[in-house]
């Protein structure tokens, strides 16, 4: 049996990684007035392993909730 409280845990440390990823691509690129996408050509030089530490966090935690919800389901 799942614990749905460590699962909102584990949710919750998702929505706070992905904060955590938008606010350094806010603080360090630019973004499109008409559309709000990020302009990447407006820090050409921009730190690929300080994005890569955000997406991994990022994509672990989703990975670890993924099995979350296929044990709770009983998905393969």
């Amino acid at each position: 049996m799942i614990d749905k409280k460590e699962v909102q845990i584990q949710a919750d440390k998702l929505i706070e990684l992905r904060e955590q990823m938008y606010a350094y691509l806010d603080a360090n690129l630019k973004k499109d007035a008409i559309s709000g996408a990020y302009d990447f050509s407006s820090n050409p030089t921009l730190d690929a392993k300080g994005v890569y530490e955000h997406f991994f966090k990022l994509d672990y935690q989703a990975r670890k909730i993924r099995n979350f919800l296929l044990t709770a389901y009983e998905l393969d």
